[in-house]
């Protein structure tokens, strides 16, 4: 995957991504599943935009597909 970013505004948005990226890698939701330890109804729920999903298992997700998370604060407003 290129070196890109890519803002991350809503869950449907990361959803998307992490489907992309698992594909890309040749991966099932069942050998996903297997690599971060989680089920294969939440990783499908996952990647379908539910936002009830926890965080850490998120962040687990992403551990395991080499996504990095990365957060850029915005600019200071001149007073």
């Amino acid at each position: 995957m290129p070196n890109d970013t890519y803002p991350i505004r809503d869950a449907a948005t990361l959803g998307r991504l992490i489907r992309q990226v698992r594909k890309q890698q040749g991966h099932t939701l069942e050998t996903l599943a297997g690599l971060c330890g989680l089920s294969i109804r939440f990783l499908s729920e996952l990647e379908n935009g539910r936002e009830t999903c926890s965080l850490i298992r998120v962040l687990w997700v992403l551990d395991a597909l080499g996504i990095e998370l990365t957060a850029q604060l915005p600019e200071a407003q001149g007073t």
